[in-house]
């Protein structure tokens, strides 16, 4: 199970719910949050970023199942399920947190670390490409891993692990195509250098005055021929 043994404290907003309420809550050292889920209405809170930030930096990161207090009410277990970040200097602006039933089935991307060098790297000149960093899996909350470890050491130029091969127990469903790929071992492609085309040179087309000079050249004699009788 994904579980930290940090708490979260929130404390219920009041008043108005804008960004210069919002601005007021982060100056004061806290972030504006909701709380929601578990068939309850949504709450208006304020929580302390050391500790959201401490979760999210943890081993399960968001996908970490913590206790909850939101004061005047019980305590629930919660997830992270959105964050944003200020794109600068990256202080936490706003959560949402959501009330877990741990007896309800859930739905979560859990990531996928690869472990070991392939044979196809080690001995075959092969590169291994990670193509799916993550998948998505159905299981109940406390079945939910923080990572799921595939060993490639064993696998040769060409070979692949796909999500049906991924390590996994009973309790958990994989959501999507089993038979994607979730890394292979491939062969590193040479690039081959762009051929540069010659311009051949144009060649220069025939200029209508040359013709009309060539017309008029030809005119002349018969024109000194007219000229001659006259005399």
């Amino acid at each position: 199970m994904a579980a930290s043994t940090e708490a979260v404290v929130a404390t219920p907003r009041e008043g108005k719910f804008n960004k210069n309420a919002a601005r007021r809550v982060r100056v004061a050292g806290k972030i504006p949050a909701v709380v929601y889920g578990a068939g309850q209405d949504a709450v208006a809170v304020v929580v302390d970023p050391r500790v959201i930030t401490k979760i999210l930096h943890s081993e399960s990161g968001h996908n970490t199942i913590f206790d909850l207090t939101v004061e005047g009410s019980a305590v629930v277990k919660a997830m992270i399920v959105d964050w944003q970040h200020e794109p600068i200097k990256g202080k936490l602006l706003h959560i949402d947190l959501k009330r877990i039933a741990m007896d309800k089935l859930m739905r979560v991307s859990v990531p996928i670390q690869l472990l070991g060098v392939p044979v196809g790297v080690k001995t075959q000149g092969g590169i291994i490409e990670h193509v799916m960093r993550e998948v998505e899996i159905e299981c109940l909350p406390a079945d939910i891993p923080s990572h799921l470890d595939v060993d490639v050491s064993g696998l040769e130029l060409h070979g692949l692990i796909r999500v049906k091969d991924l390590p996994h127990s009973g309790s958990i469903k994989f959501l999507g195509d089993e038979d994607a790929t979730v890394a292979h071992v491939t062969i590193v492609k040479e690039e081959v250098a762009p051929v540069e085309e010659v311009a051949a040179a144009p060649t220069e087309p025939e200029v209508a005055k040359k013709g009309k000079g060539e017309t008029e050249g030809a005119a002349a004699p018969a024109a000194d021929a007219k000229d001659a009788k006259k005399k």
